[in-house]
Protein backbone atom coordinates (compact mmCIF):
# COMPACT_ATOMS: atom_id res chain seq x y z
CA UNK A 1 0.00 0.00 0.00
CA UNK A 2 1.34 3.42 -0.98
CA UNK A 3 2.42 5.84 1.72
CA UNK A 4 0.18 8.91 1.94
CA UNK A 5 1.49 12.47 1.87
CA UNK A 6 -0.68 15.49 2.67
CA UNK A 7 0.49 18.57 0.77
CA UNK A 8 -0.84 21.93 1.99
CA UNK A 9 0.42 24.69 -0.29
CA UNK A 10 -1.49 27.72 -1.56
CA UNK A 11 0.77 28.37 -4.57
CA UNK A 12 -0.83 26.26 -7.31
CA UNK A 13 2.36 25.88 -9.38
CA UNK A 14 4.40 24.69 -6.41
CA UNK A 15 1.61 22.40 -5.22
CA UNK A 16 1.13 20.88 -8.68
CA UNK A 17 4.88 20.25 -9.02
CA UNK A 18 5.16 18.65 -5.56
CA UNK A 19 2.11 16.46 -6.20
CA UNK A 20 3.41 15.37 -9.61
CA UNK A 21 6.86 14.44 -8.25
CA UNK A 22 5.47 12.53 -5.27
CA UNK A 23 2.91 10.64 -7.36
CA UNK A 24 5.64 9.70 -9.84
CA UNK A 25 7.60 8.27 -6.90
CA UNK A 26 4.62 6.10 -5.94
CA UNK A 27 3.12 8.06 -3.05
CA UNK A 28 -0.58 8.61 -2.60
CA UNK A 29 -1.02 12.39 -2.38
CA UNK A 30 -3.83 14.37 -0.79
CA UNK A 31 -3.58 18.06 -1.59
CA UNK A 32 -5.11 21.30 -0.41
CA UNK A 33 -4.58 24.99 -1.01
CA UNK A 34 -5.54 25.82 2.58
CA UNK A 35 -5.25 24.44 6.10
CA UNK A 36 -8.94 23.74 6.59
CA UNK A 37 -8.18 20.18 5.50
CA UNK A 38 -6.43 19.72 8.87
CA UNK A 39 -9.89 19.48 10.45
CA UNK A 40 -10.12 16.02 8.85
CA UNK A 41 -6.55 14.98 9.64
CA UNK A 42 -7.47 11.86 11.59
CA UNK A 43 -9.71 10.72 8.72
CA UNK A 44 -7.02 11.34 6.09
CA UNK A 45 -4.37 9.73 8.32
CA UNK A 46 -1.32 10.76 6.26
CA UNK A 47 2.16 9.31 6.74
CA UNK A 48 3.68 12.78 6.25
CA UNK A 49 2.53 16.41 6.01
CA UNK A 50 4.24 19.00 3.81
CA UNK A 51 2.98 22.32 5.17
CA UNK A 52 3.54 25.77 3.70
CA UNK A 53 4.33 28.30 6.42
CA UNK A 54 2.28 31.16 4.92
CA UNK A 55 -1.17 30.18 3.71
CA UNK A 56 -2.95 33.22 2.32
CA UNK A 57 -6.39 31.62 2.36
CA UNK A 58 -6.36 30.48 5.99
CA UNK A 59 -9.20 32.14 7.89
CA UNK A 60 -7.25 32.73 11.10
CA UNK A 61 -3.91 34.26 11.94
CA UNK A 62 -2.33 30.83 12.33
CA UNK A 63 0.74 30.12 10.24
CA UNK A 64 2.46 26.85 9.43
CA UNK A 65 4.56 27.02 12.57
CA UNK A 66 1.46 27.32 14.78
CA UNK A 67 -0.41 24.66 12.80
CA UNK A 68 2.54 22.29 13.08
CA UNK A 69 2.73 22.88 16.83
CA UNK A 70 -0.97 22.09 17.23
CA UNK A 71 -0.55 18.87 15.21
CA UNK A 72 2.44 17.85 17.32
CA UNK A 73 0.73 18.78 20.60
CA UNK A 74 -2.31 16.62 19.82
CA UNK A 75 -1.79 13.01 20.98
CA UNK A 76 -3.97 11.75 18.11
CA UNK A 77 -1.74 13.35 15.45
CA UNK A 78 1.64 13.88 17.12
CA UNK A 79 3.10 10.80 15.38
CA UNK A 80 2.68 12.33 11.91
CA UNK A 81 5.91 13.90 10.63
CA UNK A 82 5.49 17.55 9.60
CA UNK A 83 7.81 19.32 7.17
CA UNK A 84 7.41 23.09 6.94
CA UNK A 85 8.03 24.66 3.55
CA UNK A 86 8.91 28.35 3.31
CA UNK A 87 11.07 30.97 1.63
CA UNK A 88 11.80 32.85 4.87
CA UNK A 89 15.41 33.10 5.92
CA UNK A 90 14.78 31.76 9.45
CA UNK A 91 12.93 28.62 8.39
CA UNK A 92 15.09 26.41 10.62
CA UNK A 93 13.99 28.38 13.71
CA UNK A 94 10.36 28.42 12.54
CA UNK A 95 10.36 24.64 12.09
CA UNK A 96 11.95 24.12 15.52
CA UNK A 97 9.45 26.44 17.23
CA UNK A 98 6.60 24.55 15.56
CA UNK A 99 7.99 21.18 16.70
CA UNK A 100 8.18 20.22 13.01
CA UNK A 101 10.26 17.22 12.03
CA UNK A 102 12.06 19.14 9.32
CA UNK A 103 11.90 21.95 6.81
CA UNK A 104 12.35 22.59 3.11
CA UNK A 105 13.50 26.04 2.02
CA UNK A 106 11.97 27.59 -1.09
CA UNK A 107 13.08 27.57 -3.78
CA UNK A 108 13.94 23.88 -3.55
CA UNK A 109 15.07 21.40 -6.14
CA UNK A 110 13.17 18.19 -6.74
CA UNK A 111 15.99 16.05 -5.36
CA UNK A 112 15.77 17.86 -2.01
CA UNK A 113 12.00 17.32 -1.98
CA UNK A 114 12.39 13.59 -2.65
CA UNK A 115 15.13 13.20 -0.06
CA UNK A 116 13.25 14.90 2.78
CA UNK A 117 10.09 12.89 2.08
CA UNK A 118 12.04 9.60 2.04
CA UNK A 119 13.88 10.59 5.22
CA UNK A 120 10.70 11.25 7.22
CA UNK A 121 8.16 8.80 5.85
CA UNK A 122 8.03 5.48 7.67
Amino acid sequence: MAKKVLVIEDDKDIRDTVVYVLEEEGYEVVQSDNARILRTLTTINPDLILLDNWLTDWSSDANGQQLSKSIKDNPATSHIPVIIISAVSNIKEIAKAGNADGYLAKPFDLTSLSEIVKKHIK
